[in-house]
């Protein structure tokens, strides 16, 4: 007993000596969100819609901020998760969910599902619609390991068109993140290359791991390990020809989460690993 007491008490030390930079801790997320991958903010209120990555339950969580619980667990009924990377919503509030993890670059089923708003607030079961896709510029499944700049793990939605940003795993990584856009609507499309950014050259920081538009200002957001890209004042989806403000967490973990709470705070969630991570954190801009 008395040693489970200091581990338990080893770790509430642990934590609260833990320095998250520009960081504020919101939530220690529950077990059920160890690795969550995914996280929006639909209208304004307590919720936010949370999913898991690889190899979990085609579900979607909601997790209420007030009680710091789940509220209401709602299942894809026509859904796998092979590799939920990222979520977005339009303008309406839809949701959609990113199926398009391809750490190799060797998957050929990439899917997209997008969830009416309204579902989401009335159903335990849902059905969504299918969006799958392919790149333009991939030939080989898998490339040369030089060449593996095909998973996603980071979109957004504009205008009813899906952007979708690579993390880029290269054995010659140079920090390119490649921007593809394809219609957001049911069928198979061909992912049009339209532009590319070069992060930083560091594999460890310079991974983008998720994305964020707010659609009140258009401004942009992209995640890395322990830096955030704001992107603003571009012309039509010339993304990266406005202005890049990089900001440093100083604060490193795993981070795969990142949602506009409004205009100028952004939620960002990282990943369980041991005893480190599986927050939910603000980040004022």
């Amino acid at each position: 007993m008395k040693k489970l007491l200091f581990f338990i008490l080893s770790i509430g030390f642990t934590a609260s000596c833990q320095d998250f930079g520009k960081l504020q801790v919101v939530a220690s997320l529950p077990g059920t969100l160890k690795e969550v991958s995914g996280i929006e903010v639909i209208d304004d209120g307590d919720l936010v819609w949370m999913v898991n990555d690889s190899g979990n339950a085609p579900k979607v969580y909601t997790y209420n901020l007030a009680s710091k619980e789940i509220e209401k667990i709602i299942t894809v009924t026509n859904a796998k998760n092979k590799d939920w990377e990222d979520l977005a919503t339009d303008e309406k509030g839809n949701l959609f969910i990113g199926d398009f993890g391809n750490n190799i670059s060797k998957r050929k089923n990439l899917i997209i599902y997008s969830v009416k708003k309204a579902a989401l607030f009335t159903n335990d079961e849902v059905a969504a619609v299918k969006t799958n896709f392919y790149f333009e510029d991939q030939k080989k499944f898998p490339p040369k390991k030089k060449h593996r700049n095909f998973d996603v793990e980071a979109f957004i939605v504009i205008d009813n068109y899906f952007y979708l940003f690579t993390r880029n795993r290269s054995s010659d990584f140079d920090g390119t993140t490649k921007l593809y856009k394809i219609p957001a609507k049911e069928g198979s499309f061909e992912a049009k290359l339209i532009g590319s950014f070069k992060t930083c050259a560091n594999w460890d920081s310079c991974q983008i791991t998720s994305a964020a538009v707010d659609h009140l200002t258009g401004k942009i957001a992209l995640l890395s390990s322990n830096k955030v890209w704001i992107l603003s004042d571009y012309t039509h989806d010339n993304f990266f020809n406005g202005k890049i403000e990089k900001i440093k967490l100083k604060h490193y973990s795993q981070k795969e989460s990142i949602t506009f709470k409004n205009s100028n705070e952004l939620f960002i969630a990282d990943e369980r690993s041991k005893h480190n991570g599986g927050n939910l954190y603000l980040l004022k801009l």
